[in-house]
């Protein structure tokens, strides 16, 4: 079971970043209003996108998980920021759950990242 728990982590991660696509390619409402809070609306939402999908591929493939960890933890990063500093954590009474799922989001693409460190090129050929 054991080397099954980074997997079901990396699933997790890639889901969470690709179900949330939706939103932004077909510019939902709550998504264009969350990227025109932050003045990044439309090429924002658009390029957030993007590097969501890349980030979700990323994670799901052995030789980069690291690489999409990372990415990950840069986009999401920047939305808890978002969220601490002009968004506020409810977003149109969610109660907080765009926040609570990109704490979530941050800390298992983190884990993920620690997990598979070893595969960092420059770790790696740094290890002994």
């Amino acid at each position: 079971m054991k080397k099954h728990i980074p997997l079901i982590l990396r699933i997790l991660v890639a889901a969470i970043l690709i179900q949330t696509l939706r939103f932004k390619f077909l510019a939902h409402p709550d998504s264009v209003y969350i990227f025109k809070t932050v003045g990044l609306e439309p090429i924002g939402r658009i390029g957030i996108g993007v590097l969501e999908l890349i980030s979700g591929i990323l994670i799901l493939i052995p030789k980069t998980v690291w690489l999409g960890a990372s990415l990950t933890i840069g986009i999401i990063g920047g939305a808890i920021i978002m969220h601490l500093t002009v968004l506020g954590i409810a977003i149109k009474n969610d109660g907080g759950l765009l926040f609570g799922t990109a704490v979530l989001t941050f800390i298992l693409a983190s884990i993920i990242l620690y997990l598979y460190k070893w595969d960092i090129p420059y770790l790696k050929k740094n290890r002994n």
